[in-house]
């Protein structure tokens, strides 16, 4: 069995990996990249919040991005019955980027993989990461090619962006159930001829179907748009058929969806996705470190995946350069609570979405435009902003807004 050396293996050539990967080969290390598939190839999570393009910038993958023409995307609107909620993005609280992009997440992160090559990083796809073996923070990781051929890379450090496939977690028995409710969702991309009667296509729009059920609307730049229908099983199991019998179904089921996607081409059968909540007992150790999805994957809604990844990716790579050039690193201080805190706030929202605490505040009638943007720079992923109330006190301050915004109303009402 042949042997490789490099300072730094990275598992996984998403968004997590490839951003590690780029700043830390910047810095002057060995870097490879070893990825389970062929790319390009599907992978949802395709619109991105205004944080992300932080990470993407230091990593050096803008002008690349860019240059596929991606639909831009300036903010997210929120429907219900007839009612909207439209945040834009350049009246957030925090200063940043007011803008990012909506993806089709193979080509994007095919770019981003192409894109890491070109600056010196070999990427080795189709190869399976069989074992790692430590010893103290160096590692020999055993790797499997399609045809079957094994070889062993020694490093000096490991960084597991792996996404879905959780590498090191799967290896070591660090996964733990989350605590958010399973919950599935069904969806399709739609040649979407009728885009013009409805949505302005530079936003993400969710639409409330039900309590607890919501609808996923990304326009691409090409005229393509991405549809899926999220709820739990017990919405799901309402529809019968095959998967598009089920789908059109859906869509006809909503009053915003119904004439617009009314018999539209879908350019694959539509597909499901369930159970993707997960998270580890830790995020790091000696010799290793996860960032993305490894780490924690929430929810498709307020679209925090790849800002999360990024950033974990961005936040894990300095502290691993530190870590080669000899400094001791306090991996739980510098890196656990902080990934912690974007998925913490993060969460807050996910669960406020599902209550309907969001619905409250979302759809009052007389929102504050302090507090609006506040909650903006929430949604355009600036959860690390202590300043700012709504990521200070997120387990509390949503719930506190919405008991005040019903009791206005209410007295309102009367009145």
């Amino acid at each position: 069995m042949t042997t490789e050396k490099v300072d730094v293996l990275v598992i996984g050539a998403g968004p997590s990996g490839t951003v590690a990967a780029s700043i830390i080969n910047k810095a002057g290390y060995s870097v490879k990249i070893v990825e389970k598939l062929k790319f390009p190839r599907f992978v949802i999570g395709e619109s991105l919040l205004p944080r992300c393009m932080d990470a993407l910038t230091e990593a050096g993958f803008i002008d690349a991005i860019s240059e596929k023409g991606f639909q831009k995307k300036a903010g997210a609107k929120f429907v219900k019955q007839g009612r909207i909620c439209d945040f834009t993005f350049a009246e957030q609280y925090t200063p940043g980027w007011q803008w990012t992009w909506q993806v089709t997440r193979a080509d994007f992160d095919h770019t981003l993989a192409q894109t890491v090559e070109k600056m010196g990083v070999p990427v080795e796809y189709e190869t399976t990461v069989t074992g790692i073996v430590f010893n103290g923070s160096d590692s020999v990781t055993t790797v499997e090619d399609i045809h079957g051929n094994k070889k062993q890379i020694e490093a000096r450090f490991i960084v597991d962006g792996s996404g879905y496939g959780r590498v090191i977690p799967k290896l070591f028995n660090l996964e733990k159930e989350s605590v958010l409710q399973p919950r599935k969702a069904l969806f399709a991309h739609t040649n979407d001829v009728r885009r013009s009667m409805a949505d302005e296509p530079n936003r993400i729009t969710a639409v409330v179907h039900d309590k607890g059920v919501w609808i996923w609307i990304i326009p691409f730049s090409t005229g393509i748009t991405s549809v899926g229908f999220v709820g739990d099983h017990t919405f799901h199991d309402k529809f019968s058929g095959t998967q598009e019998e089920m789908f059109r179904a859906m869509l006809a089921s909503e009053p915003y969806t119904a004439e617009r996607f009314k018999d539209v081409e879908f350019l694959f059968e539509p597909r499901k996705l369930e159970a993707w909540s997960a998270t580890t007992d830790k995020f790091y150790g000696e010799g290793f470190v996860l960032t993305g999805n490894v780490t924690e994957f929430l929810d498709p809604i307020f679209s925090s995946g790849v800002t999360l990844a990024t950033v974990s990716a961005q936040t894990a790579a300095k502290l691993v350069i530190r870590k080669l050039q000899g400094e001791n690193i306090d991996w739980e201080k510098e890196y656990m609570e902080p990934t912690m805190q974007g998925v913490n706030v993060f969460r807050s929202y996910v669960m406020a979405w599902y209550e309907g605490t969001l619905d409250t505040i979302f759809f009052s009638k007389n929102p504050d435009p302090v507090v609006k943007a506040q909650i903006c720079s929430v949604l355009a992923g600036y959860v690390w902003d202590q300043s700012n109330p709504y990521v200070e006190l997120h387990a509390t301050e949503l719930k506190r807004l919405a008991r005040k915004i019903e009791l206005t109303e209410k007295l309102g009402s009367l009145s």
